[in-house]
């Protein structure tokens, strides 16, 4: 297994660099986050990397710090999530913004990358929240609840303090935009309750 590769940038595209390890190149499939903060053809690079191999062939997948090569690892973690569609992520948005999407629940987010249905959103979610949230402490980062994940509580709180039950309510308000004010979110989810 290849952890890092140390060496001279021989050529750059979107999505991959060819590295020059003295004499040998690798071609590293990169994030678009990471290829904007390359430095030019032949200057010195360092690439944390993640070997993924298949009966097909081998992927180097490199990145210019390790916090992306850990939320990178946390999504593939996730079954139905490959390498590319991680990579994909991290191309989207930053390791940072996807380690706080995936800690404060904000599914939105997640599915303004192209690539990621909501569903695929739901999953990572439901299965990296928690180790997002441990990561987010880990490293000196207390999550904070996104503003549709605030209005999510407040309306369930005050459909619960109506008589729904609280399962019910959440079910609800996940289909609410978090963009749509908390007055508004309720009364849509009135009258879901109605029909």
């Amino acid at each position: 297994m290849i952890g890092a590769l140390r060496g001279k940038v021989e050529a750059k595209t979107p999505g991959s660099v060819l590295v020059d390890v003295g004499g040998v190149i690798y071609e590293v499939a990169v994030s678009l986050q990471s290829f904007a903060r390359l430095p030019a053809e032949g200057q010195p690079v360092r690439l944390d990397v993640v070997t993924h191999m298949r009966e097909d062939g081998i992927t180097l997948f490199g990145f210019l710090d390790r916090g992306e090569k850990s939320v990178f690892n946390l999504l593939r973690s996730v079954n139905g999530v490959g390498p590319k569609l991680a990579l994909n992520i991290l191309s989207g948005l930053p390791a940072a913004e996807i380690r706080g999407a995936l800690a404060g629940g904000d599914v939105q987010r997640l599915v303004r990358v192209p690539g990621v249905g909501k569903k695929i959103a739901e999953r990572l979610v439901l299965e990296l929240r928690e180790r997002a949230r441990d990561e987010e402490i880990a490293a000196g980062f207390e999550p904070q609840a996104s503003d549709g994940e605030r209005r999510n509580q407040e309306a369930v709180s005050a459909l619960v303090n109506l008589g729904y039950r609280r399962a019910d309510a959440e079910k609800v308000l996940a289909d609410v935009p978090p963009e749509v004010p908390l007055e508004d979110a309720i009364r849509e989810a009135l009258r879901r309750f109605a029909r």
